[in-house]
């Protein structure tokens, strides 16, 4: 049986190289799934993307999903791209099982905790507003270390720079006076020992109910203050003041190979939600 991808459209373009495209799965002329590809916005047109495969019921556990992405990544090699990514809901143990045979590599994942009541702190342990003179240093860190992030999982370092400036034109336009961003400081017996940014922002899928949700987008510890329990402190500190805007979950997102970290917000109740996975196109 021969699999192919038959378009459904003409390309997509866009002024920045962009490039995107809808298929239909056919096996011996018959379809049997659908496929949409595009290039990644954030980080350039040599990072292509599998937005979308879904292979109809009575042809599933046949390998057509298998021959569908190995035929993805053919047409991404086209158009000139080095990576591919793909995004998982974490409930989606075939896909991810998919994923994993076919040579994909976790970049990061999204994690989610249902708030209920404000934990304690430890103590000697108080949490401050960041003050104004407090920020840039914050800034310009928390930045440097999130385009080192991206770059040390194979992003170029121009697309991460970009990536940044985007993002936190977005999210911090007024910096610590960005309304729903709460800036936190952690002192322990009177010494600053790290920081949290929590955001709460509306909850797109229960706005019209008013339900609020937290995020954080950054969590740190200074490293002469590691390994003495400040970094669940702080994230306890992010629920603490969640609740208190009326959130009533915390999501984050954390990336691949932060087993530390990765371990902190298992031990803390959160549970994955979405894995980001990628794979380099040879």
């Amino acid at each position: 049986m021969t699999t192919i991808l038959r378009p459904t459209g003409p390309e997509q373009r866009t002024d920045a190289g962009g490039r995107a495209r809808s298929y239909e799965v056919c096996v011996n002329g018959r379809p049997v799934g659908s496929l949409h590809l595009a290039t990644d916005d954030r980080l350039g047109p040599e990072v292509g993307r599998i937005e979308r495969l879904d292979i109809d019921e009575p042809d599933r556990h046949r390998g057509r999903g298998t021959v569908a992405a190995l035929a993805a990544e053919e047409v991404l090699r086209g158009w000139g791209c080095t990576q591919v990514e793909v995004s998982i809901p974490a409930q989606t143990t075939t896909a991810l099982g998919l994923a994993g045979a076919l040579g994909f590599s976790e970049r990061g994942r999204n994690m989610v905790k249902e708030l209920s009541e404000a934990p304690e702190l430890p103590p000697g342990s108080e949490v401050r507003a960041m003050g104004e003179a407090e920020y840039p240093a914050w800034f310009e860190h928390e930045r440097a270390e999130y385009i080192r992030s991206w770059t040390d999982r194979g992003v170029a370092e121009e697309a991460a720079r970009a990536k940044a400036d985007a993002a936190y034109a977005t999210l911090l336009p007024d910096g610590p006076a960005t309304p729903g961003a709460l800036l936190r400081v952690l002192a322990h017996d009177g010494t600053d020992v790290g920081t949290v940014w929590l955001a709460i922002r509306p909850e797109e899928a229960a706005e019209a109910a008013g339900a609020l949700e937290g995020y954080v987008y950054g969590v740190e510890v200074a490293e002469e203050h590691r390994g003495h329990g400040h970094g669940r402190t702080l994230m306890l500190a992010a629920e603490r003041d969640g609740l208190a805007a009326g959130a009533r979950t915390i999501g984050l997102h954390v990336f691949g190979g932060n087993a530390p970290a990765l371990r902190l917000y298992e031990s803390l109740g959160y549970r994955p939600t979405e894995y980001h996975l990628f794979k380099q196109l040879l």
